[in-house]
């Protein structure tokens, strides 16, 4: 560590001028060498034959999905419809759209439950994967309760959004903010993250979006608050995110503590058992 310990970074997605263009996705898998999402083989989807394993959702624009080893960011389309009124007693249909990354939890169980030390904690507060200290175990992959970090079919180790450290430690942008061209995605220290998103959130609630809301940005949640946060507009449910993630690993000092007492009860009834056998 330097002697100095830099400030803590990550990034505020504000979902209400994202325009779905994808840009990020594109610049995430182009400067961390992700892979193609068409199909186990990442067929080339210029060919006809490769056509045929593409995973075609048939859900609009959204050809990822959902995020994933071999997709670190995921730009979700959401249709909707707005409340019924006079002028339109059916609801406009309205569209939302989101820029999806890993949350770089404050309290992570990914972190927590890897035997390896595959995932570590950087000098950022990132969470980053080490690929050659994976051993795929999978043990991560439950734990996220983001749903975020998966094995990579074919390599059998985990992979997710490393928020571009190589790029980080060298005072760089990471690739999806520095490709965003609306600023939906904005990189920078958490403190002045959460500071400029509260004045977003009060300027568009000023202006009459009063569903506008922040997630992630608490750091008195279930998890500590989130190294990547977003401005909403709609219930978390809507954008397929969880209303109140909870550290998987919260329980576990409590459970281990339980158990270790059963192991003990159980000892002493085998000894004493022993024991009364004998005196007779």
């Amino acid at each position: 560590m330097p002697g100095e310990r830099p400030p803590r970074l990550g990034f505020f997605t504000d979902t209400s001028v994202c325009i779905g263009c994808k840009a990020c996705e594109v610049a995430c898998k182009e400067w961390n060498l992700v892979p193609s999402d068409a199909g186990p083989t990442g067929s080339n989807p210029t060919d006809l034959a490769g056509l045929r394993d593409m995973d075609l959702l048939g859900m609009s624009y959204d050809n990822t999905g959902a995020l994933g080893s071999s997709t670190w960011r995921h730009v979700a389309f959401i249709e909707t419809r707005t409340e019924e009124s006079p002028a339109h007693p059916a609801g406009d249909v309205r569209w939302l759209m989101s820029s999806d990354v890993c949350k770089h939890c404050t309290h992570a169980a990914c972190l927590d439950v890897c035997p390896t030390g595959a995932l570590i904690r950087t000098e950022f507060d990132t969470v980053f994967v080490q690929p050659d200290v994976c051993n795929g175990c999978g043990y991560c992959v439950p734990a996220c309760p983001y749903g975020v970090i998966d094995i990579r079919p074919g390599d059998g180790r985990a992979f997710k959004c490393t928020l571009c450290y190589d790029r980080t430690k060298d005072g760089l942008t990471p690739a999806c903010a520095q490709a965003c061209p609306t600023e939906s995605i904005q990189f920078g220290p958490l403190d002045e993250l959460r500071e400029r998103a509260d004045r977003r959130l009060a300027e568009l609630q000023g202006n009459g979006v009063t569903e506008a809301r922040l997630y992630g940005r608490d750091p008195d949640d279930g998890v500590g608050g989130d190294g990547a946060f977003f401005l909403l507009l709609d219930e978390p449910e809507v954008y397929g995110l969880p209303p109140d993630p909870v550290v998987t690993t919260r329980d576990l000092p409590q459970m281990w503590k339980r158990a270790a007492l059963a192991a003990v009860g159980l000892t002493a009834a085998v000894v004493g058992s022993f024991l009364g056998g004998r005196s007779r």
